[in-house]
């Protein structure tokens, strides 16, 4: 044996063989959660927490003004609420309202769609939507009630109309970001796969820019929610009915403070719904199950 292949055996480490454990013997991997963590692990449960803290503050403070022509308290005001419900009047002006909201939600969607096809599909089309978007969504759709009066008459026509004008841009430039913010890698994977026309932009366009346009059907919502409610106290009754807008305007004038925020709880109540059922289910079969929101 020559010294170099002496010294590599000298250097060479033995084999070392350990001996196998047993899972046990590492103690508890995972600690199972209690059942106070997994109450508030729930995101629902801290939810309705905070909701249930807010409806005590509200009486207690009521108790306190003592004087329900002022601040009514949350019990007068669930007390109302269910009359109302009862009585049927409630429930037909929220339904009212509804209906009147999705024809101008569903319109001005239409066009948000049109003009943001139009601004991705050519440079003009983009100048386009974004100098009316800079010159138009500054302005309170409620402004535009005089004009609505005008042109549509005291009727559904001027709810719709402001409506449109409340949707609109808010919707059409969270998806104009939204298609802008696209990877170009994704961009170049659809021309690869000869995606064109209306398949490229169903296909990779709005799947990849879904978060952002998810956003702005959520702000256009909201706008449309509060504007209608705005205009249906200015335009009272509509058409021969009235919504909700109408019922707080009306209990108003009879100084049935308790209705008054029982109106006020109904509108809360609907834009909760819209937003954590309606709104949660499509993030969740969406944006939450394609992995790009946690």
């Amino acid at each position: 044996m020559s010294t170099q292949q002496a010294a590599a055996a000298a250097n060479q480490r033995p084999e070392i063989f350990h001996p196998r454990e047993v899972s046990s013997d590492f103690g508890v991997v995972e600690k199972p959660l209690t059942t106070w963590e997994k109450i508030c692990d729930n995101n629902a449960v801290r939810k309705i927490f905070i909701l249930v803290v807010l409806a005590i503050i509200w009486e207690v403070y009521a108790r306190a003004v003592h004087n329900e022509l002022l601040f009514p308290t949350f019990s007068a005001t669930v007390k109302a609420f269910f009359v109302a419900i009862v009585s049927g009047g409630l429930i037909q002006k929220a339904w009212f309202s509804i209906h009147v909201l999705l024809i101008g939600y569903a319109a001005g969607l239409a066009l948000a769609a049109l003009l943001t096809i139009l601004a991705i599909s050519t440079r003009l089309g983009r100048d386009f939507l974004e100098t009316i978007t800079s010159m138009f969504n500054p302005l309170p759709a409620i402004a535009l009630l005089p004009l609505a009066l005008l042109w549509f008459g005291l009727g559904t026509g001027s709810l719709v109309f402001v409506l449109i004008h409340s949707v609109l841009w808010a919707v059409a430039l969270n998806t104009l970001a939204g298609f802008q913010s696209v990877s170009a890698t994704l961009r170049m994977v659809g021309r690869n796969y000869g995606l064109s026309g209306f398949r490229y932009v169903f296909a990779i366009l709005i799947p990849a820019a879904f978060p952002a346009i998810l956003s702005g059907l959520k702000i256009g919502w909201a706008f449309a929610w509060r504007t209608l409610i705005a205009a249906e106290l200015v335009f009272g009754v509509s058409s021969g009915s009235g919504g909700l807008g109408w019922f707080i305007y009306e209990n108003k004038n009879e100084l049935d403070i308790p209705s008054v925020f029982a109106g006020l709880l109904t509108v809360i109540l609907i834009g909760l719904f819209v937003e954590h059922f309606i709104f949660r289910l499509i993030e969740q079969r969406t944006i939450r199950k394609w992995g790009m929101q946690e």
